[in-house]
């Protein structure tokens, strides 16, 4: 019985094999058979036979001609497909040069096509669409997509005026969006058309995205260059012409769009309509009536939590206690008196994680003000999460910062050395925020390298790319260096290789991201993006400023 099981194991295994070579063969002649056809169409469009049409291109006086089929002509391209019936052996495209009429061909006859650069691009867009080639048109129009990015999104939007394709425009837009903070004065901003702004405000409509105070600042300048190249001299005429132009603007917008943090600033436009901006103030009323509605909720369900909690705890305790007192009287007493410490303890851990957590909130909303590097509360959130000790940001102090300390080692040293746990903040002058993290301190023996595998560094701003907060933590070498002639280090060993450190004067600072610590996904320690990655280069950045926390 169990050869025949064997027997029939062995042999559907074999039919398996065989079914999957048989499939193999297949897909290898089918593949044969598409690259024979190919082929075969590549010496049809090279060859001579059979051509009965000629395209004549370039020069009128003196055109290049180039032979070919009406029949693959026509069935490829509704632009030939209609062209061909009528009687015809010719006709003159002297608006295209014989390589893009060469390229198209290749791509009609057998699909191949070219893509040499972005003027090429555009150029085969612009013919695709002529010879209503609707499956190259959204290839192309998709490859030009991928290839626009920040330093030449203005070129194609302009240059897509002629074309007219939406799927460019929105690209170019969406860049646009992203960094409209950086690009806000850029003239070519200034260029966009009239009908280009109103598109722009429409597609942020439709993302249901908030118009900053900065958007409105911008149009209040474009307007104004507008008005100068209308050349309007008298007053009267440019402010008319500034309110015609503005309300045709705001007529698009929705009031919600439209940020409420910033509706103190809008009041300067003395033209910014007046019914948005009331309908603007009855939104903050309306909203702010809410917020504190909701915190009065919130206060009283958390009171009622509180009660409640409090008088299950009583409940349970008076149970137990008239239980107890079914027994003997001396041992209910001793039971109530162990009950009590409990009872309290319990209620006093309960009030004192409500202070603590109102304390660290608190310490979330001031920790901007007496910074002078850390201004956005997410970036302490970040810090509060890195750091996950409750202690240390409920109790810690500021115990160095270079503007008050003055930039000088000593100075830092005496203010953090033996301090143990410690935060360093650094900002460069170039608005790069990182720093790192010790649990350890700088202690014992100076000049030393000390062991901190609970160590870790971090990048809180660092505006090259679309990098956003991280933390890198400890892989190798010492935690941190400990030289007194030195500002703070972290990372290295005796060859120096510190991650990032500060010299007696404690800048200029210089970086080799990597050595000790983990880098992100995709960078290779010793490397020009390594070494920019915390402060924008190896060692040319400056500190504008440096601050030193600890319990």
């Amino acid at each position: 019985m169990d050869n025949n099981n064997n027997n029939n194991q062995i042999e559907n295994a074999n039919q398996n094999e065989n079914q999957n070579e048989n499939q193999n063969e297949m897909k290898n002649l089918e593949k044969k058979v598409t690259k024979n056809l190919i082929k075969d169409y590549s010496n049809l469009l090279n060859g001579n036979s059979f051509k009965d049409f000629s395209i004549f291109v370039e020069n009128k006086s003196n055109p290049f001609e180039i032979k070919v089929h009406k029949s693959i002509l026509s069935s490829r391209s509704p632009f030939f497909n209609e062209l061909l019936r009528q009687e015809s052996l010719s006709i003159f495209l002297n608006q295209f040069n014989k390589k893009e009429m060469e390229s198209i061909l290749s791509y009609i006859y057998y699909g191949n096509i070219s893509f040499e650069n972005q003027e090429n691009l555009l150029q085969l867009l612009e013919i695709s669409i002529y010879f209503k080639l609707n499956l190259l048109k959204e290839i192309i129009q998709k490859k030009i997509s991928n290839s626009i990015n920040y330093s030449n999104f203005f070129q194609f939007l302009f240059q897509n005026r002629n074309l007219n394709s939406n799927e460019i425009e929105i690209k170019c837009f969406e860049l646009i969006n992203q960094n409209f903070s950086q690009i806000q004065n850029n003239e070519n901003l200034f260029n966009l058309t009239k009908e280009e702004i109103i598109k722009f405000i429409q597609f942020k409509q439709e993302k249901k995205e908030i118009f900053q105070f900065d958007f409105f600042q911008f149009l209040n300048n474009w307007i104004e260059k507008r008005n100068q190249r209308l050349k309007l001299k008298k007053y009267e005429h440019k402010m008319n012409a500034k309110k015609r132009l503005f309300h045709s603007f705001f007529s698009l917008f929705d009031k919600d769009s439209i940020s409420k943090q910033d509706f103190d600033k809008l009041k300067q436009f003395d033209f910014f309509p007046k019914s948005i901006l009331v309908d603007i103030q009855n939104k903050v009323i309306q909203d702010n009536q809410k917020e504190n509605q909701q915190m009065k909720i919130e206060i009283e369900d958390k009171n009622k939590e509180i009660e409640n909690k409090e008088k299950e705890i009583e409940e349970k305790w008076k149970k137990e206690v008239e239980e107890k007192n079914k027994e003997i009287e001396e041992k209910w007493k001793k039971e109530v008196e162990d009950m009590k410490p409990i009872f309290d303890k319990y209620r006093d851990q309960y009030q004192k994680d409500l202070e603590l957590e109102k304390k660290l909130e608190e310490i979330r909303k001031n920790f901007p003000q007496f910074s002078e590097i850390i201004k956005d509360i997410e970036y302490v959130k970040k810090l509060q999460e890195w750091i996950n000790d409750n202690d240390f940001f409920s109790k810690m102090k500021k115990g160095f910062s270079a503007k008050r300390d003055g930039f000088d080692s000593q100075n830092w040293h005496k203010a953090v050395d033996n301090k143990g746990k410690a935060l360093v903040i650094i900002k460069t002058k170039d608005n790069f925020i990182f720093g790192g993290f010790t649990e350890v301190g700088w202690k014992g023996t100076p000049n030393n390298y000390i062991s901190d595998s609970n160590a870790f560094i971090f990048s809180l701003r660092n505006d090259k790319g679309d990098r956003i907060p991280a933390k890198f933590t400890y892989k190798k070498g010492s935690g941190i260096e400990y030289f007194s002639s030195w500002g703070p280090r972290f990372g290295g060993n005796e060859g120096g290789n510190c991650d990032f450190g500060l010299d007696s004067n404690l800048q200029p600072g210089y970086s080799n991201f990597g050595y000790s610590y983990n880098l992100p996904n995709g960078i290779t320690y010793n490397t020009n993006e390594a070494q920019s990655y915390l402060a924008g280069s190896f060692s040319s950045w400056v500190v504008d400023e440096l601050e030193t926390y600890f319990i």
